[in-house]
């Protein structure tokens, strides 16, 4: 395979998608041979060890299957999309399966199922498991889980949260239609006493080890769970996400200034390439405008709010530029108000979007002042380097207030009157957490998620003073973002 598309899948693909594609790899390259992967390029020579890349299809559905559709374009052809052969594996449903219910777990239930398997695998181990992926390959290590063992992992999840057991029972149904067709059925599965029989030590999730692992496998139910969500609560508390595409995320990214007031804003780019890859994920429809003027950018947002938004169900709008309190700048130093982005979108002017939540990130500094933090003064030789790429996204002092109105969520770098920091190579503080909590919650209400970001962010000491995000809302329902 060409060796250029290979670097620009690696330079596009962040570490834990890399693990997750390993852990996607480990019935077709051996274990040991895929420790101490941490970039794509590794892993892209251990697929070419095994001849895995002579036919594009099988990386093709690697990045389908981490929601990477957009990588995949890369891999096709003058003649079409890279096709499928014989001649290639085709990735396990137990494995697509199990990436599934690592994507559905929060941070919270990737703790309580660690505490529940420690008694088996080992506090020691457990504390090395950062992700439900790194769980499931100490229980395969150990022989509690496989293709063919499934009831630990089943009643593990179903103390905690039925819907995650749901995946695994689903997948365990799919293996019993298609086996129906090959041979009778080996192992049933008695769901009313999956919890008791972990203490009795019986095998009751599992299917039969002398089948072929995708061929002929079967299970046979005896009872149906009772399979539902054990956060379900009313759906008129959450907003209703139906649509595909779920709708609008803009991006205004200003980093070259044209007056002497404000410096350029390096790092930038990396916040518009995170904002970018996290909405898409998101089911968003990205459009991104660089470098306007304040007129420039009050002629965009105009002309958002004036679509028809009926097969939406969400606004999303980010601006990245220098700010002051109420107010962003443009390119030309001019101030823009805060109310000047989210008025035009009130029930009334934009009433497609009545009832729909309306969500503002805003990664600019809101005044001149300082957020003080305990690290001593002067700083260290080692501070000074970790601070040496930080910058404010700060200007001149003004005052602004911003409009409170039904559905609204204004995602604020930093309180009033302080500066937002930023590294010149890595991107924003605020929106470099913002995106990595958004990827990871999947089952996660917004306001939880921003609740995260304020504490993660808060952390940190930025040229040895704090920065606190502050997220502002008038939102009447929890809204959960999932990927589509």
């Amino acid at each position: 395979m060409d060796r250029l598309t290979l670097s620009r899948i690696d330079g596009d693909l962040g570490s834990s998608e890399v693990a997750a594609l390993c852990f996607l790899c480990l019935d077709v390259i051996n274990r040991k041979r895929l420790e101490g992967i941490k970039d794509a390029r590794d892993l892209f020579q251990r697929l070419e060890e095994k001849c895995l890349l002579e036919n594009p299809s099988f990386l093709s559905q690697l990045l389908k299957t981490i929601r990477r559709a957009d990588l995949v374009s890369l891999l096709e052809t003058d003649s079409g999309p890279p096709a499928e052969t014989d001649s290639n594996p085709i990735l396990s449903d137990y494995r697509v399966m199990l990436y599934q219910v690592d994507q559905d777990m929060t941070d919270k239930n990737l703790e309580t199922m660690k505490f529940l398997l420690s008694d088996k695998l080992g506090r020691r181990y457990m504390d090395t498991c950062h992700t439900a992926l790194d769980v499931f390959a100490e229980m395969e290590k150990v022989g509690l889980l496989s293709n063919t063992k499934l009831d630990e992992l089943y009643a593990t999840l179903l103390e905690f949260d039925k819907k995650l057991a749901s995946i695994v029972h689903d997948y365990v149904q799919r293996v019993n239609r298609r086996g129906q067709t090959a041979s009778p059925p080996r192992v049933s599965m008695d769901y009313q006493r999956v919890i008791s029989s972990r203490q009795q030590n019986q095998t009751i999730l599992s299917i039969s080890e002398t089948q072929p692992s995708n061929v002929g496998q079967s299970v046979v139910p005896d009872a149906e769970p009772n399979i539902e969500s054990s956060s379900s609560s009313d759906p008129t508390e959450y907003y209703s996400l139906t649509h595909n595409p779920r709708g609008v995320c803009m991006v205004i990214n200003n980093e070259k200034f044209s007056g002497p007031e404000l410096r350029d804003r390096a790092g930038t780019l990396e916040d518009e390439r995170a904002l970018r890859r996290v909405f898409t994920h998101l089911g968003f429809v990205m459009e991104v405008h660089n470098n306007l003027t304040a007129e420039g950018m009050r002629r965009e947002i105009q002309a958002l709010s004036k679509r028809n938004f009926n097969s939406h169900d969400v606004l999303v709008v980010c601006v990245l530029s220098h700010g002051d309190m109420g107010c962003v700048f443009g390119t030309d130093e001019i101030p823009v108000s805060l109310q000047e982005f989210t008025q035009p979108f009130t029930s009334l002017r934009a009433p497609s979007l009545a009832g729909k939540p309306k969500l503002f990130f805003i990664q600019a500094c809101q005044g001149s002042g300082y957020q003080i933090g305990a690290q001593p003064w002067p700083l260290t030789p080692q501070q000074e380097e970790d601070n040496s790429g930080l910058e404010e996204d700060a200007g001149p002092v003004r005052g602004q207030t911003v409009a409170e109105k039904a559905d609204f969520l204004l995602g604020m770098a930093t309180v009033p009157n302080c500066k937002s920091f930023r590294n010149t190579v890595s991107g924003s503080i605020y929106i470099q957490e913002l995106c990595k909590q958004l990827h990871s919650a999947v089952n996660d209400d917004l306001l939880s998620i921003l609740t995260r970001v304020n504490r993660e962010v808060s952390k940190g000491e930025y040229k040895s003073f704090k920065q606190m995000p502050e997220p502002k809302y008038t939102l009447t329902k929890k809204l959960v973002l999932k990927r589509v």
